[in-house]
C-alpha cells in the first residue's frame, strides 16, 4: 500500500548566515573595494602629470630691432608723445550764451578768424546808454556856450556902464559871476563827455567780447560748445556751463616729449641728433635733434623730462601720438669697434655661468642661443653675433623655460 505523501516544511533557519561565511565574504569585497579606489587614484594622478606634462607655457615675444646704419651708433631708446608747443582752449573773458559757431574739428583758422559769437543784447543796450548820456552832455555843452556868449556880453556892456558912472559896481559883479559859471559848466560838462566816453569804451569792449577769435595760425582739434549753451571763463561747477569755445593746435609747432630714465641722462645734450619712429608708421625713421633737457627730474619715475624738435615737419605727424626715440652719438674716427647688427631688449637676455643667451621662438618650440652683447642703451642692448633683425625672441621668459621646449605666443 502506497505511502501517503507528506507536507513540505519550511526551514528558516537553512538560510541563516553563520560567521564563518559573514568573515570571509566580508574581507573579500573591502579587498577589492580598496584596490579599486588605489587603481583610481593613480589614474587621476597619471592623467594630471600627463596634461601638465603636456602644457605649453605662455610666452612674451618681441621681435630684433635692426641697429642703425652709418657712423652714428645708438646710445638710448625712450619713448614719448608727440606734443604741440602752441595749444589753446579759446573761451569767452564774459559769460554768456553761444548764438552761433563757426567751425569744426580739423578746421584750419588764421590768427583774427571768426569762431564763435555770443548773445550781445544786454551789452549793446549798456553801449546805447553811454553814448545817450555822452550826446546829453555834448548838447548842454552847446547850450552852455550860446548862454556863455551873452553872458561875456553882458559883462562888457556892464563894465562901460560903469566907467561911466552910469551902474554899480555891484552889478558889474553879477554878470562877471555869471560869466564864470557858465565857463565853470561847460568843463564840468566837457568832463562829462569824456567819463561818457570812457563807458562807451567799456561797453564797447564788452560788446566786442560777444565775438570769440582764433589767436594763432592753427587746426581746430577739439569743439567744445554748441549753440545754445552757456560758456564762462570761470567753471560754474554745476557741470551745465562751458568753460571753452576750442581747442586750436599750432601744428608748424609740434615736438616730442620724452621721459628718459635719471640713470641715462648724462647721455642727452642739447642738439643731439635723434631718430625718432612713430607708432603709427613703424617703418618711417624721423630726423630729429634734442631741443632742451628740462632741468627738473621727476622723484616719484626717477625721470627728467626731454623736448625734442623734428628737423622736418609732416602733415602726418599729428599731437599725442605715442613715439620712440633713439639717442645718437657720432663714432670716433679710428675708435671703430664691433659693430652691432641688433638691437633686443635687456629682459630677454638671460645669463648662464657668465654667459649670455636667449630663447627664439620657432614653428611653436624655442631654441636656446648664445648671444654676443654689445653697449646698453636704456632699455636695450646691442648683440654683436647670435640674433638677426626680424628674429623673435622670448621676453620675461618663464625660470623653468628649457631648449626645445614648445611654447604658445601670448596674444
Amino acid at each position: 500500500m502506497a505511502t501517503p505523501p507528506q507536507p513540505i516544511k519550511h526551514d528558516l533557519s537553512s538560510l541563516r548566515i553563520t560567521d564563518t561565511h559573514r568573515k570571509s565574504g566580508g574581507g573579500k569585497g573591502k579587498r577589492l573595494g580598496v584596490i579599486a579606489l588605489v587603481l583610481i587614484v593613480l589614474a587621476g594622478i597619471a592623467a594630471a602629470a600627463y596634461a601638465f606634462r603636456n602644457q605649453k607655457p605662455v610666452v612674451e615675444v618681441v621681435t630684433a630691432a635692426k641697429a642703425d646704419a652709418g657712423d652714428r651708433q645708438s646710445l638710448l631708446n625712450a619713448s614719448g608723445y608727440v606734443t604741440p608747443r602752441r595749444r589753446a582752449t579759446i573761451a569767452a573773458k564774459i559769460t554768456g550764451r553761444v548764438t552761433g559757431v563757426f567751425f569744426d574739428e580739423g578746421t584750419h583758422v588764421h590768427e583774427g578768424q571768426l569762431l564763435a559769437t555770443l548773445d550781445d543784447s544786454d551789452v549793446k543796450r549798456a553801449l546805447d546808454s553811454a553814448k545817450a548820456d555822452r550826446d546829453s552832455a555834448q548838447a548842454a555843452i552847446a547850450d552852455l556856450v550860446v548862454q556863455l556868449k551873452n553872458s561875456k556880453i553882458e559883462l562888457r556892456r556892464a563894465q562901460e556902464l560903469q566907467k561911466a558912472g552910469v551902474q554899480t559896481q555891484e552889478a558889474l559883479d553879477n554878470a562877471s559871476m555869471a560869466a564864470d559859471s557858465l565857463s565853470a559848466k561847460i568843463d564840468l560838462a566837457k568832463q562829462q563827455v569824456i567819463g561818457s566816453e570812457a563807458r562807451i569804451r567799456e561797453a564797447q569792449q564788452a560788446v566786442d567780447n560777444t565775438v570769440i577769435r582764433a589767436p594763432f595760425d592753427g587746426i581746430v582739434v577739439s569743439k567744445d560748445a554748441q549753440v545754445g549753451e552757456m560758456v564762462s571763463p570761470i567753471s560754474a561747477g554745476g557741470g551745465f556751463t562751458r568753460t571753452g569755445i576750442a581747442t586750436i593746435v599750432d601744428m608748424n609747432s609740434n615736438e616730442i616729449e620724452v621721459d628718459v630714465n635719471e640713470n641715462y641722462i648724462a647721455r642727452v645734450l642739447p642738439s643731439q641728433p635723434v631718430t625718432a619712429i612713430l607708432d603709427a608708421y613703424p617703418d618711417w625713421q624721423i630726423p630729429c635733434k634734442v631741443r632742451t633737457v628740462i632741468p627738473t627730474a621727476d622723484r616719484q619715475k626717477a625721470t627728467v623730462k626731454v623736448r625734442i624738435s623734428f628737423l622736418k615737419l609732416d602733415p602726418r605727424i599729428l599731437p599725442d601720438m605715442g613715439v620712440k626715440v633713439s639717442f645718437l652719438a657720432e663714432q670716433k674716427p679710428g675708435a671703430k669697434g664691433p659693430e652691432a647688427k641688433t638691437y633686443i631688449p635687456k629682459s630677454a637676455v638671460r645669463t648662464d655661468a657668465g654667459s649670455s643667451y636667449v630663447f627664439l621662438v620657432h614653428e611653436g618650440k624655442v631654441e636656446r642661443r648664445a648671444v654676443g652683447l654689445g653697449t646698453d642703451r636704456g632699455t636695450d642692448v646691442a648683440v654683436l653675433a647670435g640674433v638677426m633683425p626680424g628674429d623673435s625672441l622670448v621676453v620675461n621668459a618663464p625660470p623653468n623655460l628649457q631648449d626645445g621646449d614648445k611654447v604658445e605666443i601670448k596674444k
